[in-house]
């Protein structure tokens, strides 16, 4: 019997020094939930499901707002902290365009909408009667099969656009966007229109705007929100990348004797910041994730030893921790603990579920500096 026993016994540490292969899967599994949780997704969108090239204005504005690594270049570039554009669906061969919002959550602030419409080259017209600027109306239709009736649409902007050029036209429509996502049944789509400087009609009208099936890809016509989910980080000081060589808290470390063993080696070094390599295509997200391919956490690690120099960065707090513990004034006080004092925050460019593209900014993800608190 108690051959037995030990021989359970024998068999449970095995176990539990070694875990099984459905054991590490199953605890990977809830470890990349947890870090979906952090990105605010339930479950990782499905990659496109051919070839695609994002929106050149969306590679433009992530290179912008980050660095190489993702990293936040000024927290205040971007309006809110979520940019999503979409492709025009219907490839109408008219002015009329039709968005699908339903990846739009509903906790997300409408800031601001922009319909982004590509003005080709103006057909060339002779005579005496050559237009050199046309008037753009961009309005929202109310009733879908009535769109021309006085009832039927409802002016959102409208400009004066030279006739000499081709280019990117961007217009204001944040009412028609805020009403669709309030009501997604409201959403009729766009129409827009092209008259002379006096408002009569131009026929053939001059100036076109690539849609339909004709144009490529890059310039079929896109609806960009600004929008604000809410998420917000909670504690330490937020701040794009520092200038100068070096952050805080990354002054190398001195080499010690090989002796040393690595438990003291990790207790002697004073606390500083050390790299945390997150590799998306390790997890698995390479498929949706365009920008960037990873991007360095870092991690604070270190000892915090009296007294508290200057260069460890100390609260007032962890200096009088420090000294009590020091004194032993007091029981069961530790010393302080090598923390991040600075967090900066970080960017993706990513595919959603319906293969449009998002911009998305997360506070608090990169450990800045650190130091004893």
């Amino acid at each position: 019997m108690l051959r037995t026993a030990l021989l359970l016994l024998l068999l449970l540490l095995a176990q539990t020094a070694s875990p099984s292969p459905a054991s590490v899967a199953i605890r990977r599994a809830e470890a990349l939930k947890k870090l979906l949780e952090v990105f605010g997704m339930e479950d990782p969108p499905a990659p496109p499901t051919h070839s695609k090239q994002p929106p050149q204005y969306m590679v433009d504005l992530y290179n912008t707002v980050a660095n190489a690594d993702g990293v936040t270049k000024n927290p205040d570039i971007l309006e809110g902290n979520t940019v999503r554009s979409f492709l025009e669906k219907t490839h109408s061969e008219e002015m009329r365009f039709l968005f699908v919002l339903s990846s739009v959550a509903k906790n997300e602030k409408i800031l601001t909408a922009e319909l982004h419409l590509f003005r080709l080259w103006p057909r060339v017209t002779d005579g005496p009667k050559r237009q050199h600027f046309c008037q753009v109306s961009v309005y929202q239709v109310l009733e879908k099969d009535k769109p021309d009736t006085p009832g039927g649409k409802k002016l959102l902007a409208a400009r004066l656009v030279s006739l000499q050029t081709s280019g990117w036209e961007v217009f204001a429509i944040t009412p028609a966007v805020r009403d669709w996502t309030e009501d997604e049944s409201s959403n009729q789509g766009l129409l827009v229109t092209v008259q002379s400087p006096r408002g009569s009609p131009l026929d053939p009208p001059p100036l076109q705007f690539a849609s339909g099936r004709g144009h490529h890809e890059s310039k079929k016509p896109m609806l960009v929100l600004f929008t604000d989910d809410g998420r917000r980080g909670a504690s330490l000081p937020t701040a794009g990348i520092p200038g100068g060589s070096r952050t805080p808290g990354t002054t190398p470390s001195p080499k010690l004797g090989r002796s040393r063993s690595t438990r003291s080696l990790g207790r002697l070094q004073p606390c500083q910041r050390h790299p945390l390599s997150v590799d998306f295509e390790e997890i698995g997200w390479s498929g949706w994730i365009i920008s960037p391919r990873g991007y360095n956490a870092f991690h604070c690690k270190g000892s915090c030893p009296f007294p508290l120099g200057e260069n460890m960065r100390p609260t007032n707090h962890a200096t009088v921790q420090s000294i009590i513990n020091a004194l032993k004034l007091s029981e069961g006080v530790s010393s302080p603990c090598c923390v991040p004092d600075k967090l900066f925050s970080i960017n993706l460019l990513y595919f959603d579920d319906d293969e449009n593209v998002v911009l998305k900014q997360y506070d608090d993800m990169v450990a800045g500096s650190c130091g004893c608190h």
